[in-house]
């Protein structure tokens, strides 16, 4: 028993603990995240799925066709052992002879009458009170209704009017209070009756003398075993069967089998009830599913989107990508995607910058050295110092231009090789392009190039690598002028091109004084130069820093070292040095 203050609600109570931890082992994402666009995708989808096979299979035709050829024969077989008790009992009493009292009075003198008169032995009669107790304990178990109709169609029993010997008849009737159904219900009948009628005919209560308005009784009146499946008004199925009842070959009558409409549509109302009630566990099961696998891809992405947008507002600050390369399928593969690009995104971010300070560095030496010269020539006294200051001012004027077509140069090199697509580049062919090109233009200074090619054993045939070809022969171009700037009159810069098994070697060697240790690794980096032997400016230290950007964005490598040779007392002599591109071939 409970009181008024047990239903009050104390916040001092707590809940089962049992419930707190139910709820802190559901996963968080299905709290707050199951309702996300990609989430309600993924659960509408697969119940869409499930939805379309339940409906197919609760619409059950074939399941309710096998009930109903089960049913059809099933009442045959019920009317054939009903007709035949029927006939047994529609017989004549042999030993009796039938006289009529008042034919007996018309007879007049000579006249004569005889049992042979108006009776044929042949014609067994039904007589409904000797055939209604067996109809009853046939039709009873069964609750099926049979109605039986003698050869013109007129019936002669019916068993829903059946009813023993002081048996009282009770009729339900409808309740004075009941209201008619509203207009949802009747839609639903409607509907109802529509579909599960289909192509079946409607069926109709024809009255007691017209049993051969049924096709089945015509036919079986004939002597034909028939059936016939119909539905009532609400939808219901009705199967009948007619089967004569025939003793020694007579038709005496014929019996009609009928169900009770819905007897059929319960057996499948039940099956649909089941599958609804495992459609429903299989749908919650579902559910549940297509959230923890929503879960599994929409909370990686939605990291990796919010990851990519602080990415997109703080680009001065690198922002950790999270790694989900460890799954094996499309999200740590975009996972991989996006911390690659991002990376790559920072690191050419980076060099901008540093390309940017850099250029603003090496733009300010021959602006300073320009600014005092101008600011220097009006107070030059002698023409002698008016054309100093005229020859500084004509060589910042150039080194200002070279270093500009430089920049220009590198700058838009990146973008172009983005742009372009790559070709097949017959390394050979080039070489010997450029090669050629070098030893005309260049005859003055007293160097020749030499060329050389050479195969490693086990390696392919042909010297064919993908690239462009312009920006290929601009990387040799400038490491064949390097060569010749470092190298003495009278010598020889020797190229030469190697085919590996998986790559090509360009090896330009000169006969230099070499690289000093502490610059090899500096060498590549940009507006770096050492040439103590020329004068200052004559170099603008871009031309090796472009080549290795050509030659990284073709896959390949740059480096640079000194060639040697031991000096007879336990050193090295240093021959020259030699600048190798290694580029993957095809």
């Amino acid at each position: 028993m409970t009181t008024d203050a047990d239903q009050i609600p104390d916040p001092q109570r707590k809940a089962p603990l049992g419930l707190f931890a139910a709820l802190r082992r559901v996963p968080r994402f299905v709290a707050f995240k199951g309702f996300s666009s990609l989430t309600r995708r993924i659960v509408l989808l697969n119940l869409a799925g499930l939805c379309a096979l339940v409906s197919g299979i609760l619409y059950l035709s074939e399941f309710r066709a096998g009930l109903i050829d089960a049913r059809v024969q099933s009442l045959l077989v019920q009317g054939e052992i009903i007709a035949a008790a029927i006939a047994a009992s529609a017989q004549v009493e042999t030993n009796a002879i039938t006289i009529d009292p008042e034919r007996l009075l018309e007879l007049q003198a000579g006249d004569s009458y005889g049992p042979d008169e108006g009776f044929s032995p042949l014609e067994f009669p039904i007589n409904p009170e000797r055939v209604a107790p067996v109809l009853r304990r046939l039709v009873g178990p069964t609750g099926t209704r049979a109605r039986i109709y003698d050869r013109d169609g007129m019936m002669l029993l019916d068993s829903r009017s059946l009813y023993s010997r002081g048996e009282i008849l009770r009729f339900d009737l409808p309740s004075p209070t009941e209201t008619p159904p509203g207009l949802m219900e009747r839609a639903w009948r409607a509907a109802h009756s529509w579909i599960g009628r289909g192509e079946l005919p409607l069926y109709k209560e024809f009255g007691p003398q017209s049993g051969k308005e049924y096709p089945e009784v015509a036919s079986a009146a004939l002597g034909q075993k028939a059936s016939a499946v119909r539905v009532d008004e609400r939808g219901r199925i009705v199967v009948s069967v007619a089967v004569p009842i025939q003793r020694f070959r007579a038709i005496l009558g014929v019996l009609l089998l009928s169900t009770q409409g819905g007897e059929i549509d319960q057996a499948v109302e039940a099956e649909r009830f089941v599958i609804v009630r495992v459609f429903l566990v299989a749908a919650a099961v579902m559910v549940l599913l297509s959230i923890l696998l929503a879960g599994t891809i929409a909370d990686p992405v939605r990291k990796l989107a919010a990851a990519a947008e602080r990415v997109r507002r703080r680009t001065k600050s690198r922002v950790e990508i999270p790694d989900f390369t460890s799954r094996s399928d499309e999200i740590g593969h975009l996972s991989g995607a996006l911390r690659d690009m991002t990376s790559a995104l920072y690191n050419r971010i980076e060099a901008i910058e540093s390309f940017a300070a850099d250029v603003a560095h090496e733009l300010k030496n021959p602006l300073t050295s320009l600014r005092s010269a101008v600011e220097t020539l009006p107070l030059a006294k002698s023409d002698t110092s008016r054309a100093r200051l005229l020859e500084v001012i004509q060589h910042d004027v150039k080194r200002l231009d070279r270093l500009i077509s430089d920049i220009s140069d590198a700058s838009r090199l990146d973008a172009e090789l983005q742009r372009q697509e790559a070709d097949s580049v017959d390394l050979k062919q080039l070489l010997e392009m450029v090669v050629g090109m070098a030893q005309d233009v260049r005859r003055d200074d007293g160097v020749s190039v030499a060329l050389d090619f050479e195969r490693a054993p086990g390696a392919p045939q042909g010297f064919t690598i993908p690239g462009h070809a312009s920006r290929l022969g601009q990387v040799v171009d400038n490491l064949v002028s390097n060569a010749r700037s470092f190298s003495p009159e009278g010598s020889t810069v020797r190229v030469t091109c190697r085919r590996l098994k998986t790559a090509i070697e360009i090896r330009v060697e000169d006969q230099g004084p070499g690289i000093r240790p502490d610059a090899i690794d500096r060498i590549f980096e940009r507006f770096y130069t050492d040439r103590p032997h020329q004068g200052f400016g004559q170099n603008s230290g871009l031309g090796l820093s472009i080549s290795r950007q050509i030659v990284e964005a073709h896959g390949g490598r740059i480096w640079a070292e000194n060639r040697t040779e031991p000096d007879g007392e336990g050193g090295e002599r240093i021959l020259g040095a030699r600048l190798t591109v290694r580029l993957p071939s095809t």
